[in-house]
């Protein structure tokens, strides 16, 4: 097979994020408009020696909010998962149950709405270089009682971070537990819920739905407006846990670009990224739910000191 930039960065997700070894059971869930990218996947963890199987997602059975029972039992003896399908608001439930599958029965890789060009643009990079500046960000953010965030849009919102878990996405998924994207990119964790206080001036929430403004008093989303936010809180209904703070994340990917798509958004560089719902065990909101909102051109101060100022990092 010509080796195409597709296929290269086909190499880099299978043999240094995931890291398949011979005999693993490997798990491809994709849609049609993905399975060129899928192939690149299954070609490299077949050279691997994974034992491989895809799952077509058709759009007739879509949108999918509940997994079946067969597979259910696929995902528990997977090794490792690549998920790739279209993002889609209506299948929140669905990826939050793929998330828990995966970490706890092995690895996962989860690319909602993943293109060609991300593949190609994103993925063949330098993950050493990305995860050390990663750690920079971490070091500087980790313990601060004091975090402040804005940017010329409006947003100012402060909160703290004491006592929380860092997380960072920098193409490693290479062992059981664990849970990341490709493209990678960011650093994150769940802010205190009850010091949570201010406003989220966003360009863009979860996917492909656009600009708005959130609220929230003690952790806890109190005003809004914007039609994106609204289709969220529509989709979340009477669910309260879906409407509290459950994570703060800062992109780290100097490739990544500000886009209609979350999966490269959130890991833009100079940009802050907030969610609803689900805090991934960092945090004490539990929810199916999990909206990721963006904050561009980003001005952060944590502990007296300026780390970020208007989109630029001062690290």
């Amino acid at each position: 097979m010509r080796m195409t930039k597709l296929l290269k960065a086909g190499e880099k997700a299978v043999y240094h994020s995931l890291r398949l070894r011979k005999g693993e059971k490997f798990l491809l869930v994709t849609d049609k408009e993905k399975m060129e990218i899928a192939e690149t996947f299954a070609y490299w963890a077949k050279k691997a020696g994974a034992e491989t199987t895809t799952y077509l997602m058709t759009e007739t059975l879509r949108p999918i909010t509940e997994p079946t029972q067969l597979f259910m039992e696929m995902a528990k003896k997977a090794s490792a998962i690549a998920y790739m399908l279209d993002a889609r608001i209506e299948e929140k439930p669905f990826r939050g149950y793929m998330v828990k599958v995966g970490m706890e029965h092995g690895r996962i890789c989860m690319m909602p709405g993943l293109t060609k060009d991300m593949m190609e643009r994103l993925v063949n990079v330098d993950f050493r270089q990305m995860d050390l500046f990663t750690r920079k960000v971490i070091k500087a953010l980790k313990d601060a009682e004091d975090v402040l965030v804005e940017n010329p849009e409006g947003t100012q919102i402060e909160f703290s971070v004491k006592g929380r878990k860092w997380s960072s996405d920098t193409g490693d998924i290479s062992r059981k537990g664990m849970h990341g994207n490709l493209p990678a990119g960011e650093c994150f964790t769940a802010p205190v819920e009850e010091t949570f206080r201010g406003k989220l001036a966003i360009s863009l929430i979860d996917d492909k739905l656009g600009r708005g403004v959130m609220e929230f008093e003690k952790g806890r989303l109190k005003r809004y407006e914007g039609k994106g936010i609204e289709a969220i809180i529509k989709n979340i209904g009477p669910d309260d846990s879906g409407k509290i703070i459950g994570e703060f994340g800062i992109g780290t990917n100097r490739r990544a670009r500000i886009c209609p798509n979350m999966l490269e958004a959130e890991k833009a560089f100079g940009t802050a990224h907030f969610a609803l719902g689900d805090s991934y065990g960092l945090g004490q909101n539990v929810s199916r739910h999990h909206y990721d909102a963006l904050v561009d051109r980003v001005t952060i101060r944590v502990k007296g000191k300026w780390i970020a100022k208007d989109g630029k990092f001062l690290l």
